[in-house]
């Protein structure tokens, strides 16, 4: 499982150099290139430890394995199958209905990639131990905090792991050989232990509102902590909310850094968001560090959605994930025991607007939908590129072929309304972070960042914990907290009250604050309703092994010793 390093690079540079000039196969080596020597400078320490952090930063937002994990086979998205485009082999199909099979490439990569980001977090590690700090001239303590860092880094990784399949193998070296996977409660407490001992040694946000980069305070270590414990039930069968809620009340009260809900949405998601109070754990996106934007919104948006933002340099979207639609062909909204999506809003609420960017970093909405003309800019159109070519395209909350109305079908009421019947003006799209329209410069200059944890996600963690316990006022009164900031002068028309509070309302509540934020399948496997529960045209399989995703046959076939998840086939 040894990580492909800057010295494994530099050594296999030099056998090719060798194998090319003479016929002896053994490498001659010029020179020893070890930590000892190689990281002779502060700024090459940091370089190799930041090296874990792109790929943490590419397994967060730019490969999308690790989103359509939590989001597709969910209530929440969707990717249809719009005429020829995105049938893929029925693989989102497949997604949708919880077909989960051992050959699926979101899957493997879901695997491989978790994986992979251990073993360049444990092969940094073990250079950084080597280096001698001190002759560098670097402060006190930096080294114990960067090794904490990397210990939660490889935490994080081994939670997504947990989450995703189980019980995983536990390596805590490169030079391991192949291990079998470990027990669910072994895992759980390998990550438990690596954050207990990690926590201290990080750095403490002290300033609030102090610019925010991918640092690991004190104040991520917790979260995930709290983020272990609040879901320990799924994971290992033993219910920890109480030990959760007690790192989120003190999360909340400051003992591990400086942190306060932000009072505008687009704060947290805006461009300028490094400076934002609620962000506990961000991924940096400027142009000069990672660009990053393109990810979140090109699968989704319709082809040529950059008329309606006035051209864009980069190029069109794919038009691909949607919202799970509110409504049938009819108009008729869908009622289930889980909340619709965009209908799911308050129509007060602020975010429940046509996504329009303004100026100067500006922008409100937080939907792609309706008629996509700019109602700032009435020449800037996104017109279609399929099914309604040259016309200005018009989003709906459904998802169906109007077009073969007259044709195919004789009426709106005979239209299907399935994964596998859309068109390209199908479903919703969700644009919580803006991308960059060519007519304000200041976008060349900013990108928003990819805020991971938040303080709101503490606040809803401590809700549910008190719910469960409860207290259901007290879990009422944490999650208006946060509502509060969506509604003009803080007028929530439909507050969480000790009465309406159950189970559906605090999942509702979960999707209305963290939409399209990855968490979505985590939050309905917790409440048992990943696998119980209807959505639009998902039946539910009541098949518990499906809680977890099957390992592909190409990892299983690379380390003979792992065993496949129950209800998968063999190993």
């Amino acid at each position: 499982m040894k990580a492909f390093t800057i010295k494994s690079g530099i050594v296999g540079s030099l056998f090719f150099l060798t194998m090319g000039t003479s016929c002896n196969v053994e490498p001659t080596f010029y020179s020893q290139v070890v930590p000892e020597t190689f990281y002779s400078s502060q700024e090459a320490v940091w370089e190799r430890f930041n090296r874990p952090f792109t790929h943490w930063r590419w397994w967060i937002a730019q490969d999308r394995a690790r989103w359509e994990l939590q989001e597709l086979g969910t209530d929440e998205f969707c990717v249809p199958t719009r005429g020829s485009d995105w049938y893929d082999g029925a693989v989102y199909q497949k997604f949708h209905h919880h077909e989960y099979t051992e050959d699926m490439t979101s899957i493997a990569n879901g695997w491989t990639n978790f994986s992979m980001g251990i073993a360049l977090s444990w092969d940094a590690l073990e250079d950084l131990q080597k280096i001698d700090f001190e002759s560098l001239g670097f402060e006190p303590g930096t080294k114990e905090s960067m090794l904490s860092q990397m210990n939660t880094l490889v935490a994080s990784f081994y939670l997504d792991g947990l989450d995703f399949f189980g019980g995983v193998p536990l390596y805590t070296t490169t030079q391991s050989e192949a291990l079998p996977r470990s027990t669910d409660v072994e895992t759980f407490n390998f990550i438990d232990s690596l954050l207990t001992e990690s926590l201290p040694e990080l750095p403490v946000k002290t300033e609030l509102g102090a610019m925010e980069t991918n640092t690991v305070h004190q104040a991520v270590a917790a979260a995930l902590k709290a983020k272990l414990y609040f879901n320990a039930e799924a994971y290992i069968g033993k219910p920890m909310y109480e030990e959760a809620a007690q790192i989120c009340q003190d999360i909340i009260d400051g003992k591990y850094g400086n942190y306060a809900l932000a009072t505008d949405w687009t704060d947290i998601f805006g461009f300028r968001n490094e400076t934002c109070p609620e962000i506990i754990w961000t991924l940096p996106s400027e142009n000069a560090k990672l660009e990053t934007d393109g990810c979140y919104w090109k699968p989704s948006m319709p082809y040529n959605y950059k008329g309606f933002l006035g051209g864009l340099k980069d190029s069109d979207a794919d038009n691909g994930s949607c919202l799970i639609p509110s409504r049938d062909p009819k108009g008729n909204l869908y009622h289930f025991n889980l909340s619709n999506n965009y209908e799911g809003y308050d129509d007060k609420d602020v975010r429940k607007q046509q996504y329009v960017y303004e100026e100067g970093g500006k922008y409100r909405g937080m939907f792609v939908v309706g008629k996509l003309v700019n109602p700032d800019h009435p020449d800037w159109v996104c017109v279609g590129a399929r099914d309604y070519i040259g016309q200005p395209l018009v989003i709906r909350d459904q998802i169906a072929c109007f077009t073969k109305v007259g044709k195919e079908y004789a009426s709106v009421d005979e239209l299907p309304s399935t994964i596998a019947t859309g068109e390209e003006d199908s479903g919703v799209r969700l644009m919580k972070r803006s991308p960059r329209p060519n007519a304000d410069e200041y976008k060349e200059m900013y990108n928003p960042d990819i805020p991971v944890i938040r303080l709101s996600e503490i606040y809803y963690t401590l809700a549910e914990c008190k719910m469960r316990a409860g207290d259901k006022q007290g879990a009422a009164d944490l999650i208006n907290a946060v509502r509060k900031r969506n509604f003009a002068d803080g007028v929530d028309p439909d507050p969480v009250t000790a009465a309406n509070l159950d189970k559906y309302r605090m999942l509702k509540e979960w999707k209305l604050e963290f939409l399209g934020e990855g968490r979505r399948r985590t939050d309905l496997v917790r409440w048992g309703a990943y696998v119980t529960e209807d959505w639009w045209d998902h039946k539910a399989t009541n098949n518990q092994y499906l809680n977890r995703f099957p390992i592909h046959y190409s990892i299983i076939g690379a380390n003979n010793l792992l065993e496949q998840n129950p209800g998968y086939g063999g190993k």
